[in-house]
């Protein structure tokens, strides 16, 4: 999740947006790939057993291409006796949406401190390389399918991780599905025009191009992201950092003075700063300027992601100073 562009690190989540787009492209031309050419995730593959020396392989590899969900368990463990049929069974039922690889901790010490397991069986996943905890203990079922239909939501949404849907017995017309695997849309196009202003800076024509987007559909997650971090990196262009500092210091109660100071605090990957800033005005101030600070509070927050966990500490700290 690395922005771009004035050192934004570890602010804005747009870049992984974008890359959450091409990866679901990609992920969908490998579908139509191993459809055109018989490989791919097929039900033989759904399920297997994963060492030590196949790990980088079969599962942080397979993660960027479908959702991996890892159960660790052992012969001796009789609830691992009872959860790992019930995955299995999901496994081929959800056909091809995650992969379950079976880790044996007796033969695989080194896989069972590194994820920190504290006793078996337990259930985590990986997406895109990273490790997900998911549960421990025989969960029941509909548990389960619950924690799997979240994880593989989440794959799609933020990762644009697919999975490659099998269908048994079934056979697809492999020069149509690579036909239709990545439709160049209209709004794929406009995209495309506004991360490449975006990247080469021009801040302005990436406003527009956003706002473009956004005409056509407001719900358009990528685009609202895009455009907040166009907007922001718009208002700090040419600023003199000392001088808004200073400003701010020296005029605690001044609304305008800590709204320019709370956007170089998230430029610079100060995320809590700049939103315990606005909080704060919002406290101090009344009428006009406490809506001002709130208002531009709201706006940061589309430049984080409602779901960071910084935005939801900072949207409880701001109804305790509202209410």
């Amino acid at each position: 999740m690395q922005p771009r562009n004035m050192s934004m690190s570890g602010v804005v989540d747009l870049a992984a947006v974008k890359a959450a787009g091409e990866a679901k492209q990609k992920a969908e031309r490998v579908r139509a790939e191993a459809a055109r050419t018989g490989g791919g995730v097929t039900p033989g593959r759904l399920i297997f057993n994963v060492d030590e020396a196949g790990f980088q392989q079969d599962v942080l590899q397979r993660s960027t291409e479908v959702p991996v969900v890892i159960d660790f368990w052992a012969e001796w463990c009789e609830p691992c006796k009872q959860l790992g049929p019930v995955l299995e069974r999901l496994a081929t039922e959800y056909a091809g949406r995650f992969v379950l690889a079976k880790i044996d901790v007796d033969a695989n010490q080194m896989l069972f401190q590194q994820f920190g397991v504290q006793g078996i069986p337990a259930v985590f996943a990986v997406i895109a390389g990273q490790p997900v905890p998911l549960f421990q203990g025989a969960a029941p079922e509909a548990q389960i399918r619950q924690v799997l239909d979240q994880l593989i939501q989440a794959a799609e949404q933020q990762f644009g991780i697919v999975g490659t849907p099998v269908e048994p017995g079934a056979e697809a017309d492999a020069d149509e599905q690579v036909e239709q695997a990545v439709p160049e849309s209209p709004r794929d196009i406009a995209l495309a025009a506004a991360h490449q202003a975006l990247d080469a800076g021009d801040l302005s024509g990436a406003v527009r191009a956003y706002q473009n987007v956004l005409a056509d559909d407001p719900a358009d997650e990528e685009a609202r992201l895009g455009l907040a971090q166009a907007q922001l990196l718009e208002r700090v262009q040419g600023v003199d950092a000392a001088q808004v500092r200073k400003a701010a210091a020296e005029s605690p109660a001044d609304v305008k003075a800590q709204i320019a100071a709370a956007d170089l605090d998230l430029v610079g990957g100060h995320v809590e700063d700049a939103f315990g800033r606005l909080v704060e005005a919002v406290r101090r101030t009344a009428g006009e300027d406490r809506n001002a600070a709130r208002v531009h509070l709201l706006s940061l927050f589309d430049v984080i992601g409602g779901e960071d966990p910084r935005v939801v500490a900072a949207r409880g700290a701001l109804a305790r100073v509202l209410f």
